[in-house]
């Protein structure tokens, strides 16, 4: 796939300083043409061939997101957004006070192209086949379904599917129904280490925000970006394509002994559904 940077300037911020070292380092990784904004701004159809062509990467510095702004008027098809600003934030290391780059801003726009290079060459998705067969608890006009085979859940309503040492993990039908319209999924970053009952992200609806509270003990190697772009397949497909993340397995026996299988889950279901 060919791609293109188009960052912020970077003239009167460190953290633009930052955005530009991102592009530059980002297109040497990825050989994207990097857009300088200006022009394109002043002289569109210099671009036009490629953001045709391109999928285009957006860096900006601070939360003015000038970049951003000047692709969605020229309607570019953006592929990912970079927010210097927030990795920043996110680092706990502040930039140094000069538009010059210190240590602190080269190894923040390393890190930041490290993490984007992870997200745009993730690891392949484990093959892991839709279930057919399903345990029903019914509760009043309320049925929630358990899939038979392979699946495993802790008390905090979160199964997980395990294949050649990957685990897949997602949230039951029983807590998709009783949260309601799903509208926002907060992914853990790719390569978090996550302890079995640590959390992994969280759920929010209209009715609540739901932590995710992990089955197993791992390492994220993959996030779920069709449920961060529509959240509503949780509620469609909870056992399916509403799938939230996939973990390197590396507590798997022991964790396992701490997990209801799902008739016991069922068991669980019954008795949260009469307690409400």
């Amino acid at each position: 796939m060919k791609r293109a940077i188009l960052s912020c300037n970077g003239l009167d911020k460190p953290e633009g300083s930052v955005a530009r070292e991102v592009a530059i380092r980002g297109a040497d990784a990825t050989g994207s043409e990097i857009i300088c904004p200006v022009l394109l701004n002043r002289a569109p159809a210099r671009y036009r061939k490629a953001l045709s062509e391109s999928s285009l990467l957006v860096v900006d510095g601070c939360s003015t997101r000038c970049a951003t702004k000047l692709a969605a008027r020229l309607e570019a098809k953006v592929e990912r957004k970079l927010l210097v600003s927030d990795a920043v934030k996110a680092s706990g290391q502040a930039l140094e006070p000069t538009l010059n780059l210190g240590p602190n801003g080269t190894a923040l726009a390393q890190s930041i192209v490290d993490e984007l290079l992870r997200n745009l060459n993730p690891p392949p998705v484990a093959e892991f086949e839709t279930p057919t067969e399903y345990l029903v608890v019914t509760h009043d006009k309320f049925e929630f379904r358990i899939p038979v085979v392979d699946y495993v859940f802790n008390e905090n309503d979160v199964w997980a599917r395990v294949l050649d040492g990957v685990a897949r993990v997602g949230i039951s039908d029983y807590m998709q129904q009783k949260l309601t319209d799903i509208n926002y999924f907060d992914a853990p970053r790719i390569d978090a280490a996550v302890e079995q009952f640590g959390e992994l992200g969280s759920l929010e609806s209209a009715k609540a925000v739901f932590e995710i509270i992990s089955p197993v003990g791992g390492t994220v190697t993959a996030v779920n970006q069709a449920v961060i772009d529509n959240p509503g397949l949780i509620n469609e497909d909870p056992y399916g394509a509403g799938w939230l993340v996939e973990m390197k397995l590396s507590t798997w026996p022991q964790d396992q002994e701490l997990l209801l299988d799902p008739a016991a889950y069922a068991e669980t279901v019954k008795r949260k559904a009469a307690e409400e």
